[in-house]
């Protein structure tokens, strides 16, 4: 199924119930007077976050949502039954929109957590309420409140501690796989991750932090080439960013140019991004022997100029990812 990460609906709530224009009829009781009662409220439209969305397909084919109407009131005072609210489960990480607007209306960032998105109308006035020692027989009602009605543009951004970054395979996927029990698709060509991929890394029993894969970014990703533009979003909760970036035998050029061309969307895609804590993380160590691979670190930090932390790691042989996910923890603590 593919990855649903926003979607435009529309939310209406009911209306209120019409107040009731009624006169007491009983035997003997020749002007009983007024006993018009109120209709009921509205039901309201409610999103509520539920861990059990991932995503927000569930829009795709119904985007129109209407709660329940409040009935009429009744005579001898009888008030109407209010309407039943509407309550829509969403994703974890929900963030909803005025869609007219652009205005931010909330942001359902726990589970259970719910917002009124839509408000229900209400209760119309029935005539008993009009009674008073100068009118003995009001013959005034009042219909309830129409619901309020909104176009809704819900986005859908991942809630984890720590996101990886880089080009497409630059050894993301393999090394969320090696550290958590997240089994995204691993292979030897780009874009094998379509969609984020989310793993939680146990460092100790007491200990574990949330790691998300975004799909790896492209030259112009910020202004929608490849996959990543939809998902950069999706960093933007994250405390700390693991820039990964896989070393050659032919050299460090083309690694400063991954990286450089990486950090560029990040810079371009805004959202405060290049403000995060980033980390330099080297992948694919590997494939280089261990001279090569000290030589070709410290060449690499110094074309980039980089004083940041630097874990150099093979998810393959299962080298350095101790101390990367100890470092991740002590850098959330």
């Amino acid at each position: 199924m593919r990855y649903v990460d926003e979607a435009d609906i529309v939310v209406t709530a009911g209306s209120g119930g019409p107040g009731c224009l009624s006169f007491r009829r009983e035997k003997y009781i020749p002007r009983g007077g007024p006993d018009g009662g109120d209709g009921g409220d509205g039901g309201s439209v409610i999103l509520r976050a539920s861990e059990g969305h991932n995503t927000l397909s569930q829009f795709r084919y119904q985007t129109q949502f209407k709660a329940s109407s409040g009935e009429g009131g009744r005579g001898k005072n009888c008030r109407g039954k209010n309407g039943d609210d509407l309550t829509i489960d969403v994703a974890v990480g929900t963030v909803v929109y005025d869609k007219e607007t652009g205005e931010l209306i909330g942001d359902l960032t726990k589970h259970g957590e719910e917002l009124i998105v839509a408000q229900g109308g209400f209760h119309g006035l029935g005539n008993a309420r009009y009674k008073s020692s100068v009118n003995r027989a009001p013959r005034t009602t009042t219909p309830g409140s129409p619901g309020e009605k909104r176009r809704l543009h819900l986005e859908l951004k991942v809630l984890a501690d720590v996101g990886l970054v880089g080009l497409p395979n630059a050894g993301k996927s393999t090394l969320i796989s090696a550290v958590s029990h997240a089994r995204p698709k691993v292979a030897s060509y780009p874009f094998t991750t379509l969609s984020p991929e989310l793993g939680v890394v146990d460092v100790s029993i007491n200990e574990q932090f949330v790691m998300a894969d975004i799909p790896g970014l492209i030259e112009g990703a910020s202004e929608g080439a490849g996959l990543g533009h939809r998902f950069l979003k999706h960093v933007s909760r994250t405390r700390i960013l693991l820039h990964c970036v896989a070393l050659s035998e032919d050299g460090i050029e083309e690694s400063v140019a991954a990286f450089k061309t990486v950090e560029g969307e990040l810079a371009a895609f805004g959202h405060d991004l290049m403000e995060k804590e980033r980390w330099l993380v080297i992948t694919k160590s590997d494939l280089l022997p261990d001279e090569m691979l000290a030589e070709q670190v410290e060449a690499l930090k110094a074309a980039l100029g980089w004083t940041g932390q630097v874990y150099v790691i093979s998810s393959v042989a299962q080298t350095g990812l101790k101390e990367l996910c100890r470092g991740v923890m002590n850098g959330l603590v």
